[in-house]
This record gives C-alpha cells, sequence and structure tokens, in this order.
C-alpha cells in the first residue's frame, strides 16, 4: 500500500482558533480522506507550536505559567478538529519530550559540522514575527502592520548558516515544478532569493526569553521559536525508524500564503537539506479568507467565528462552504447571504429534498424496499453516462485539488437527478394500471436512489459526518468505500429508513 503522508502548519498557542485555521484543517482532512479512499496508508500531522516570545508574555499577562496557557489553547484547537471530524493520526505538541530531543538532536549535528556559530549582530527586531527582519521587508517604505513594534538590538547569538545553501535552494525550486503550489507562488520564492539571504539567528538569550527548548551546546540560550517549530514535521513521524522511513517525506505541507516566505519556503527546506533529510514533495500553499475584501482582523473586529457557523447549520455544511467556495492558492471572501444560499439550495433544496422525496416514494409505492432494475434499461441512457462522465471529472478534479469546480460538478448530476425524478413523475405512474408504467415506476425510484448513492460516496470526503446518514437512510452499510463507484445494482432489495432530516429549514440570523 502506498504511503501518503500530509502536515498542517501547526498553530501558534498565542490565539483562539479562527476560520484560518478552520479552512486548513478542513483542507487537509479533506485530502486526507480522498488519499484514504484511493486506497493510500495515510499519515496525517498537525498540532500546535508552543514557544516562543509573544506566549510567554502573554502567559504573565495572564498569570499563568506558559505551559498552563499552552495547554488550555491546545485543548481549544483539538476541540475545534473534533468538532468539524478532522481525522488527524497524531496531534504533535512541541513541548512534547521526544520533540525537545529531536530538536536538541538536529542543533547538535548542525553545530558539530559547523553549520552553527556564535556571533555579535545588531539588527532590527520584530517582537510579533520574533525574528529580525529586514529593509527589503518593507513595504512601500513601512514595515508590515502584523510586524508590531520593532526596535534595533545588538545581541550575541547564535547564527545557522543559511546563506551558504542559497543557490542549492534556488537550483531545487526551479528543478522541481510541483515543490510550491501555485506555482505563482513558487515565482514569489524566487524573487525573495534574488537577493542575498542573511544567516539565521536560532537562538535567544535566557536573560531575555526563558521559554523555550535549551540549546544542548550551550545552556545560556533557547532555541528560535521558527527553527524548533520547523522541526516538529519530522519529530512528529519520529516515534521509530520505520514510521519515518516508510512516510517521509510529505506528500503535501499545507500551509496559508503568510508563513511561506521566508520560514517554510527558505528556513525549513535549507534545514532539512543540512539535516540529511529529503524536502516535502509539494508546499501547499493557501490563500486567505477576507470579510468584503479585507483580511480578517480582531483588532478591527471583522472576523468570522466558525464555531458560531457550526452551532447555527452544523460541522459539514461549514466544509461544504469552505471547500466549495474558494480555488486553492486563491484568497476569497466569506459572505454570509451565499453561505445561507449554499445551505438551503445546494444542500437543503437539492440534496437533502432529493433524499427525501426518493426515501417516501419508496415507502409509499415499493413498501420500502428499493427494487431491482434493468441497469442497462435504455431510458438511463442519459442518468448513467452523466454519473460516469462526472466521476471521472470530480476523482480527476479532486487529485488536481480543484476541490470548488468538482464540487460544483458534482451538485450538478445531484440537480440532473432531481431533473430525472420530474421528467419521469413516478406519482403519475402510481396510478397507472399499465405493467409497463408500474415496472418503469420501479425503475425510476431505483436509479433515482442509486443516483444517491453514488453522490454521496464522492461527496464523503468534504461531508463525512452526513455521508454515512444518507447511505444508512437508502438501506446501504454507512460505511464509504470507493469500490462500488459504478451505477449498479447495491441497493436492490435494501430496505430504506423513515425519512431524516439533513439540514433543517434555517430562518435565524445570526447574531
Amino acid at each position: 500500500m502506498k504511503k501518503f503522508f500530509l502536515t498542517t502548519a501547526i498553530d501558534y498557542a498565542n490565539g483562539r482558533p479562527h476560520i484560518g485555521h478552520a479552512y486548513e484543517k478542513i483542507l487537509a482532512d479533506v485530502i486526507s480522506r480522498i488519499a484514504r479512499l484511493s486506497g493510500k496508508d495515510v499519515y496525517f500531522l498537525t498540532g500546535l507550536d508552543e514557544h516562543g516570545q509573544k506566549v510567554e508574555q502573554s502567559a504573565i499577562n495572564r498569570g499563568v505559567t506558559p505551559k498552563a496557557l499552552c495547554d488550555e489553547v491546545a485543548d481549544d484547537f483539538k476541540a475545534l478538529c473534533s468538532t468539524l471530524n478532522i481525522s488527524y493520526d497524531h496531534y504533535i505538541r512541541t513541548t512534547d519530550e521526544y520533540h525537545r530531543s529531536f530538536v536538541q538532536k538536529c542543533l547538535q549535528q548542525l553545530f558539530d559540522a559547523g553549520e552553527i556559530y556564535k556571533a555579535e549582530y545588531t539588527g532590527i527586531y520584530s517582537l510579533s514575527a520574533e525574528r529580525f527582519v529586514q529593509e527589503k521587508d518593507k513595504v512601500d517604505g513601512e514595515w508590515p502592520a502584523d510586524y508590531g513594534h520593532v526596535t534595533e538590538i545588538t545581541e550575541t547569538n547564535y547564527f545557522f548558516r543559511l546563506k551558504k545553501h542559497q543557490r542549492w535552494l534556488i537550483d531545487h525550486i526551479e528543478t522541481h515544478p510541483d515543490f510550491v503550489y501555485p506555482k505563482f507562488r513558487a515565482k514569489q520564492v524566487l524573487e525573495f532569493l534574488k537577493e542575498p539571504i542573511n544567516d539565521l539567528c536560532i537562538s535567544r538569550p535566557k536573560e531575555r526569553l526563558s521559554w523555550g527548548i535549551e540549546l544542548p551546546f550551550d545552556k545560556e540560550y533557547v532555541t528560535y521559536v521558527w527553527f524548533d517549530a520547523l522541526l516538529n514535521y519530522v519529530s512528529g513521524t519520529n516515534f521509530g525508524d520505520k514510521i519515518l522511513g516508510d512516510h517521509w517525506p510529505a506528500d503535501y505541507h499545507i500551509i496559508g500564503k503568510d508563513i511561506l516566505v521566508p520560514a517554510h519556503s527558505i528556513y525549513w527546506p535549507i534545514m532539512l537539506h543540512v539535516l540529511g533529510y529529503e524536502l516535502p514533495k509539494t508546499l501547499l500553499t493557501h490563500g486567505w479568507w477576507l470579510l468584503s475584501g479585507e483580511k480578517m482582523s480582531k483588532s478591527s473586529g471583522n472576523i468570522v467565528d466558525p464555531l458560531d457557523y457550526i452551532k447555527q447549520f452544523g460541522p459539514d455544511p461549514f466544509r461544504y462552504y469552505l471547500m466549495r467556495e474558494m480555488n486553492v492558492g486563491q484568497d476569497c471572501d466569506f459572505n454570509h447571504d451565499r453561505f445561507v444560499t449554499r445551505y438551503t439550495t445546494d444542500l437543503g433544496n437539492d440534496l437533502g429534498n432529493l433524499l427525501s422525496r426518493i426515501v417516501n416514494m419508496l415507502h409509499r409505492y415499493c413498501k420500502g424496499i428499493v427494487p431491482g432494475f434493468d441497469v442497462g434499461d435504455p431510458a438511463l441512457g442519459e442518468l448513467r453516462e452523466l454519473w460516469n462522465a462526472t466521476k471521472r471529472g470530480v476523482l480527476s478534479e479532486y487529485q488536481t485539488l480543484t476541490f470548488n469546480t468538482a464540487l460544483e460538478r458534482l451538485f450538478a448530476f445531484i440537480s440532473f437527478a432531481n431533473k430525472f425524478i420530474e421528467q419521469n413523475a413516478p406519482w403519475k405512474l402510481a396510478k397507472s394500471p399499465e405493467s409497463s408504467d408500474q415496472a418503469r415506476l420501479k425503475t425510476v425510484l431505483a436509479a433515482a436512489a442509486e443516483s444517491v448513492r453514488l453522490a454521496t460516496l464522492l461527496l464523503a470526503p468534504v461531508m463525512p459526518s452526513t455521508a454515512p446518514k444518507i447511505l444508512s437512510s437508502l438501506g446501504a452499510t454507512p460505511e464509504v468505500t470507493w469500490n462500488s463507484l459504478e451505477f449498479g445494482s447495491c441497493l436492490w432489495n435494501k430496505t430504506v429508513t423513515e425519512n431524516v432530516i439533513l439540514f433543517p429549514r434555517w430562518e435565524q440570523n445570526l447574531s
């Protein structure tokens, strides 16, 4: 069985979950579920980044220890994952002992190889970014707002020889076109690399920061939070050589566009290269969720709390909306009215109403049992052909990460199944005394039920809680597999359940 390894950025412990965190987890989960259904042995890693100056300061402000603060935040993020049905295999925390040991092992290896050196440095430091910044980081002559307060400091620290490997990294990006996705992000990285890069300061003196992993070769310093955090993607599989050997490198490393440069596309690849590890195959870089065209921000009050939507609509409709609307790699505007329209039209009217009508008519006309039918019936030709085209298209689009168009295609098929019922009018056929019409009635209902079963299987990675409910309602096993994606007889003689309301009518306003 082919191994498939997927990681997300680990969330920073200096904040609460927001829609960006939710989207990244959902995106990773959908990819993981598709890989599992495709027969791959999936290892899905996510977690929490817990060290650094901002966490320490927040803990001081709260009057708690940094670890206590991180425990609280970890519970929040894990609760969001549970609510959203995120199927991760391991949740790493950078305070885990095995991670600390691994980081110290890597630091010692680099120090012994002469890749880390000690020097005095004067530079401009951003507390918000927790790193030294350069003039070229300015935008239109000004420091970006998320850099917060910047100040010039002089310190003796340890440095990783980053610039020594700049040419190697440029060559790797240019010779591996899939390394950064989407491709226009690769151009962004190469643009950054046109100018000489500085060596990376990988330590902080304990007199300034104590909340971090101690350097193994100098107990007066702790490790820079980004150097520590970036190693979790390897340490998170490092429970034995067998696991690491089987799953590394990551097939997809999923991150937001704001942390692509320099951390994940420059620091991390060079660190891995010098340590002797293969690089991840693809840095999958997604965009931001905007509100009225602006980046969401707690300070400005323009935020979308995913828990509000999950509470009122359920996790699967929320998952569906995010995957249906965003083109992976681009920014997308979150629109409440559009969300409600998707919920009401796509899910409520098209999918939910289709299932309800089929179950009700099977009870009314077929004693609740799905009848057999002639799969080769010429009258089913258009429905069968559309399913085959839909299946090929959706599976292909899932592999190319074009989830929005895959879902558009899938719901076009669901709409056609509704149209198929309208055109064939089972309620009229049921009134006819002709045996041919009675046979036709059974064929129409069974074919419609089969259409819902098939569509549900492809929808399952996006709506994993809803899919088993639909399948059970149709009398099928709730377990989702892709072993039966052919238009056929899987539901014959199955007993449908009582009607299940999947998407209750929504009439409230979010407060």
